[in-house]
């Protein structure tokens, strides 16, 4: 861990910088940062893909992929953050009024594993548009990830200061929120961490943002093609060995076509190869942890205890590592302990409902509400689905999915707040209204 003094020389010099001519003054420079730092990235995939294979058991061709969205943000914020962040003209009867927007000050990040480059750039590449430093606590399983993305940062040309990796415990992230020199915080994790985090920052009067857990839907019309619904139902569940949060958690099919996408289903699931995450023969990846693994056996076999039925898979595997046979869980009731829990591995809940009212009061009888899908032939009746499921994100024909240009959020225990897009850049920024007397 950094000691003490270290973390305060972090924090000194973050604040010294927010006052600078480099977060205060032109844009220019910070968006050819942001541009360099997208360039670096597509140079340094393969560094990155190893180490995130290496420290949390992503398959290599997964890592790159993630490494290509990340570069993507950092361009798509240096191609349009000047845009975004332009003054804003407002009509008034005083004469001539606009809102600037402004940096706020030193942003603390609190960010997960289960993607360890793409957490980092959603906060950091609006923070280095706008002009917020950022201190960053990663999770403890992805150290080098965390500092080789701070060297990145570096190597793009931001000055010493704006983004910091800190390895810190819980506890000193909460000293730092109480700090005055912190203006803003961002988590991605946890129910439990967010509480923790989102309590403190209001305590202390400061903005936060947090995206938490999520369980959501992955909707099959009785129009939809099933073979594909099935195809893409199995990768929206598998991927990234299902470790992440608006991965496809719960399988809402309509009755008339429940067996025929059961079948596909299960057939596209099985197909699956679990291995070394480096072999490119290999996809089903292992999962993060030991405590992961138990976790998730743990969650199965109270669901099967409460009258679940375990169709297939759905415990440890028998080999060596943090292996996971994937499974469908069906038979769930509402008073069942997994209807109301997310799965944080490849194991997925299959519902069968009868019609689109039975979708939406299912889909919407959850704490969470992050994304979700819905698969249709009759587009229009799949948009008026989407406008009645609450969440924050609904795709249709399409998994839930993350684009450099679409705000990403949610709402009940899910959290609150967005990332990228236009939306996302504007969570940490001073929109000062100025007006001018005719």
């Amino acid at each position: 861990l950094h000691t003490a003094a270290e973390v305060e020389q972090a924090l000194a010099t973050a604040d010294a910088l927010f006052h600078s001519d480099w977060c205060q003054g032109d844009i220019a420079p910070r968006l050819k940062v942001l541009g360099r730092l997208s360039e670096l990235m597509i140079e340094r995939s393969d560094e990155f893909s190893r180490l995130m294979s290496l420290e949390m058991g992503k398959l290599t061709s997964e890592a790159e992929d993630e490494v290509k969205l990340c570069a993507g943000i950092a361009a798509y914020y240096s191609e349009n953050a000047a845009d975004l962040l332009k003054p804003q003209p407002y009509k008034t009867d005083i004469g001539e009024a606009w809102v600037e927007h402004h940096p706020v000050g030193v942003l603390m990040a609190v960010e997960p594993w289960n993607f360890p480059i793409y957490q980092l750039i959603r906060v950091i590449g609006p923070a280095i548009a706008v002009g917020n430093p950022v201190l960053f606590k990663h999770a403890g399983i992805v150290p080098q990830c965390a500092a080789a993305f701070e060297a990145l940062v570096r190597d793009a040309g931001a000055p010493e200061g704006f983004c910091t990796n800190l390895y810190i415990s819980s506890d000193t992230v909460s000293e730092l929120i109480g700090d005055a020199r912190i203006q803003g915080v961002a988590l991605t994790g946890s129910e439990g961490a967010g509480s923790k985090v989102g309590a403190r920052a209001s305590e202390m009067l400061k903005k936060s943002t947090l995206e938490l857990g999520g369980s959501d839907v992955f909707v099959v019309l009785d129009d939809a093609d099933i073979e594909k619904a099935a195809k893409e139902g199995a990768s929206a569940r598998l991927s990234n060995a299902g470790q992440a949060c608006t991965a496809a958690k719960r399988f809402v099919v309509q009755a008339s076509v429940a067996d025929a996408f059961t079948e596909a289903f299960t057939r596209e699931i099985k197909s699956y190869v679990m291995g070394d995450a480096t072999d490119p023969n290999t996809t089903l990846a292992p999962l993060s942890s030991q405590s992961a693994v138990d976790d998730l056996a743990k969650q199965v076999a109270e669901a099967v205890d409460h009258g679940a039925t375990l169709l297939f898979g759905g415990k440890r595997a028998d080999r060596p590592g943090f292996f996971f046979e994937a499974g469908i869980l069906t038979d769930i009731t509402p008073d069942n302990p997994v209807y109301s829990q997310e799965l944080f591995g490849p194991v997925a809940q299959l519902y069968v409902v009868q019609d689109d009212d039975a979708v939406v009061a299912l889909a919407n009888d959850s704490p969470y509400g992050l994304g979700g899908s819905i698969y249709s032939g009759d587009t229009e009746r799949a948009r008026k689905l989407a406008s009645r499921i609450e969440t924050g994100m609904v795709f249709i024909n399409t998994p839930t999915g993350s684009r450099p240009e679409l705000p990403f959020g949610g709402i009940k225990r899910s959290g609150y707040g967005r990332e990228l897009g236009d939306l996302g850049i504007m969570e940490f920024v001073n929109r000062k209204l100025v007006a001018v007397a005719a």
